[in-house]
């Protein structure tokens, strides 16, 4: 799963970059998720869902063309990862994370400082503003398709640990230099670990120090079983009921 976030203030045309990238890429064959970040209520005024949700933890809705699972109170970033299924998820907003590239949609030149961190691969605009930005400025209607072959090329994201086995303290220093082109989502060690875990086909993210645990525990309950021998161990555990 790759992930991309576009930032930007109200009417910069995020919203309209988001639709027609997530258009793109589908047309491409990629599977997209969208994941929008709200500073207040969801959607759901003077509706059933928003009545339910003042008592029940979840809620969950069954139509002909769509379904929907709402929770109460503010979940994380990877919990809501951890329910999509996309090759590609378009973040809209949350500019405060720090662990993947962003496309920066600007409205006008008031702003830009505290919209780029470090983390941006391209800008894109709904009018020229005359700015050398660091980054390629593109065009929110014109220029959808070059905007998507970056994404493309470069979305991603790390786990958000802050081990330091890369060699950086945080995740973000090492977003800022992949975004720069001076390393690669490789180095991320954590997603890479020495014992890999896969939950419905995804590798779980762990730090070398929970990675060597989770190896140790595997193999010293193994090693009293009879026909255990050294080599490379495979578990599956099915999906409870």
């Amino acid at each position: 799963m790759k992930v991309v976030g576009i930032i930007g203030y109200r009417n910069s045309g995020k919203t309209t970059l988001i639709l027609n990238l997530s258009q793109e890429l589908a047309r491409r064959g990629w599977k997209v998720a969208i994941l929008k970040h709200t500073r207040g209520a969801l959607d759901v005024p003077h509706k059933d869902t928003a009545r339910h949700m003042e008592h029940a933890h979840q809620v969950a809705a069954i139509s002909p063309k769509g379904s929907a699972i709402f929770f109460k109170g503010k979940r994380s970033l990877e919990d809501m990862l951890g329910h999509l299924d996309a090759d590609f998820v378009i973040i809209e907003g949350m500019k405060e994370e720090k662990i993947f590239p962003k496309v920066v949609c600007l409205k006008e030149k008031k702003g830009v400082q505290d919209l780029f961190d470090g983390l941006e691969i391209c800008a894109a605009t709904l009018s020229p503003l005359g700015l050398d930005l660091g980054v390629p400025v593109f065009h929110i209607l014109d220029d959808v398709k070059k905007i998507a072959d970056m994404i493309v090329e470069r979305a991603f994201k790390l786990p958000n640990l802050n081990c330091g086995a890369c060699g950086y303290e945080r995740c973000y220093d090492l977003a800022r230099e992949i975004c720069k082109g001076r390393k690669e989502v490789k180095d991320c060690v954590s997603l890479n670990p020495s014992t890999e875990v896969l939950l419905d086909g995804k590798t779980l993210a762990m730090n070398p120090f929970v990675a060597k645990i989770v190896r140790g525990a595997i193999k010293g309950m193994l090693s009293g079983l009879k026909g255990f021998k050294p080599g490379k161990i495979e578990i599956r555990i099915d999906r409870e009921d």
